[in-house]
């Protein structure tokens, strides 16, 4: 059994990946804005945050074996929460990662293709600036867990594949359910495989 705290604990990702935690027998901190979100389930403490207050997350993060993130890109400062982290004396940080900085061919994101939807753009080349960032850092245990293009609600089948930055893909498209994600990133926690890595789960 590990600490773990969850920030964007009330997302459609996040919420998953509570889940999960709390049925392998986890204690979770479940940090969100409006902790009244959050789902009440064994060993999961809510608790009122602010990925963006420095200060007040480390206090929140204390005590903790692993962070994992689930907030959006756009709006985030990925510096905050590391620092957070710093402060509070945590090693091992989990982001909720994006599709779009994977390959789809040698050298080729799917972020860059001429079909990317416009309206994910910002939120998408914020994604891979923060992987880019991430990829900086040498003194924290982090790991990016990127979804596949489509990343939906759906069924908990424990059955899906895991790549490196290419894309996954079958001839029915690239999808991953939330529920599925949240085993690959639980999976992360309790057995490390991509320290300071990033990598990819889908059908």
């Amino acid at each position: 059994m590990e600490k773990v705290a969850l920030i964007g604990a009330s997302g459609n990702a996040g919420s998953r990946i509570l889940k999960e935690l709390s049925d392998r027998g986890h204690q979770v901190t479940a940090i969100a804005r409006s902790p009244e979100k959050i789902a009440e389930l064994p060993g999961v403490t809510a608790a009122r945050g602010d990925a963006q207050d420095r200060a007040s997350l480390s206090e929140l993060l204390r005590g903790h074996d692993a962070v994992v993130s689930s907030v959006r890109f756009t709006g985030t400062d990925f510096s905050i929460i590391t620092g957070a982290l710093r402060d509070a004396g945590v090693a091992r940080y989990l982001v909720v990662g994006g599709a779009a900085s994977l390959e789809v061919a040698p050298g080729k994101r799917l972020l860059d293709q001429p079909e990317f939807p416009e309206a994910y753009k910002e939120e998408a080349t914020n994604g891979a600036a923060t992987l880019d960032y991430l990829r900086t850092l040498d003194d924290l245990e982090w790991t990016f867990l990127s979804p596949s293009a489509m990343f939906v609600p759906g069924e908990r089948t424990g059955t899906f594949r895991l790549g490196t930055d290419t894309l996954l893909s079958t001839e029915d498209g690239s999808s991953i359910s939330f529920e599925d994600y949240a085993i690959a990133m639980v999976d992360e926690i309790e057995t490390p495989k991509h320290i300071r890595q990033r990598f990819t789960v889908g059908y």
